[in-house]
């Protein structure tokens, strides 16, 4: 069956307090309206409807996409009255109505909750709850069927005893959407066209009201301030965490992980604590990862090995290659089989060839280095003049000499050595040693300045 998706997002969140509307606020470093489309989007709709108002335009700026059409609500006159902005020429059998403000909903129980649409059933997401203050309380019949939504500003003190609530998340023929969004009155304590009135409408029209619930409540948790997007966020980070180590992954304590992307992993993967992982990070068979390390957008093959306090982004670590601790890998940094970079070294935009080492206190930027090439401390590569970069090419079992820069462009042919200190501005020939620095001299009789009495 066909299905449209229609998404509200026009609120403003003022009890967040910021310039930043509500929606935008990210869960895991992706905005809460970022989290609802990727969810929507594994149902496979034919079209997504995304209702927007305050701060309308970074919304779309933000969130805008090929499969992705924007309604504006001018009046914030409640949820069936956001609904209705988007409710114009509906092609789909059936309707699924999502919030921007909750962005932990997963696509199987939205699946559950589409498979009980038909033409003569809508259904609703419901969550049985301790305490359902704020929620809309759910009327049932004495046969147990759904008669309507009662909001809880609207409730009796009896009906407010009743402990499942609406989660606002509705499924709906397509074909009967619009007749019951203009039959709506805002003869409320709000004065609001509630959407939870399609309930009562639909019973009265005669259909079916079935019910679905989530696994898990905090699925239809939503952050109206920031307590309560700090909530989601530990929330989601303890469902990755859950995720990973089902996937045989070892935390050593799931609470200090954070996943702000797209993680795939191997087996026998061991992480420490308080590790950061952003964009899209692959992490092969049998991988460490020491404790506070940042890896952005990565790729670490079987084996590697990144110790303490290393900061990788759009690298690359090769099978059984280590780096840290405290290593910086920039973007295209690529470090092949058992290569070495050590503590307090960056790489950017370079090559380390197969067991190549880079042990410490260096900057190594536009370059190749051969296999088994070993840079010293202190060693740099003077790639930028200042307009222009250059690289520099090292060729295999290259040793470079302890504080020695390598101004580029420049080449090292394989076998060459460059003696500690140099600066070297030519290409050295394979096998050669490069000697670039000033011949020491001794000066005799030489007095050590003093520091002049004040007058």
């Amino acid at each position: 069956m066909s299905l449209q998706v229609i998404v509200l997002a026009a609120g403003q969140g003022t009890r967040m307090r910021s310039a930043l509307p509500k929606v935008l606020h990210p869960v895991a470093g992706k905005s809460m309206l970022g989290h609802v489309l990727d969810t929507a989007r594994l149902l496979s709709p034919d079209a997504i409807r995304v209702v927007i108002g305050h701060g309308a335009e970074r919304v779309r700026e933000q969130c805008g996409a090929a499969d992705i059409a924007f309604f504006h609500q001018a009046e914030q006159l409640g949820t069936g009255h956001a609904v209705a902005q988007a409710a114009d020429d509906l092609q789909a059998e059936r309707v699924l109505i999502l919030y921007g403000d909750v962005p932990l909903i997963e696509v199987e129980t939205l699946e559950r909750l589409l498979a009980q649409v038909s033409a003569e059933q809508i259904a609703l997401l419901t969550v049985e709850l301790d305490d359902p203050t704020g929620y809309g309380r759910i009327v049932r019949g004495g046969d147990g069927q759904v008669r309507a939504i009662v909001e809880h500003k609207d409730a009796s003190a009896e009906q407010r005893l009743i402990r499942e609530g609406n989660t606002g998340i509705l499924a709906v023929p397509g074909d009967r959407l619009a007749g019951w969004l203009q039959r709506l009155s805002n003869d409320n304590a709000q004065g609001e066209y509630y959407l939870t009135d399609v309930i009562a409408l639909a019973v009265a029209d005669g259909l079916r009201v079935a019910t679905e619930q989530p696994q898990d409540p905090v699925e239809v948790q939503g952050a109206n301030d920031r307590i309560q997007l700090a909530q989601l966020e530990r929330h989601y980070q303890q469902r990755m965490a859950r995720r990973l180590m089902a996937q045989g992954v070892t935390l050593r304590d799931p609470a200090r992980l954070d996943v702000r992307g797209e993680v795939t992993v191997g087996r026998d993967i061991l992480i420490d604590v308080n590790v950061v992982l952003e964009g899209q990070v692959v992490i092969e068979d049998e991988v460490q990862i020491g404790p506070n390390c940042v890896i952005r957008d990565c790729v670490l093959r079987r084996g590697a090995v990144i110790k303490a306090s290393s900061h990788l982004e759009g690298a690359e670590v090769g099978e059984g290659a280590d780096c840290g601790p405290f290593a910086r890998l920039r973007p295209g940094a690529v470090l092949e089989a058992h290569a070495h970079v050590g503590n307090f070294v960056e790489v950017k935009n370079a090559r380390l060839g197969e067991g190549a080492k880079a042990g410490h206190l260096s900057y190594l930027g536009d370059a190749s280095i051969g296999a088994r090439s070993n840079i010293g401390a202190g060693t740099i590569t003077c790639n930028y003049d200042g307009a222009n970069k250059y690289r520099t090419e090292l060729g295999e079992d290259v040793f470079v000499g302890s504080n020695s820069a390598l101004v580029a462009p420049v080449t090292l042919g394989a076998g060459a050595t460059t003696a500690a200190g140099s600066v070297i501005t030519g290409d050295v020939p394979a096998g050669n040693l490069a000697v670039g620095r000033a011949r020491q001299r001794n000066i005799e009789g030489w007095q050590r300045p003093v520091k002049k009495k004040p007058v």
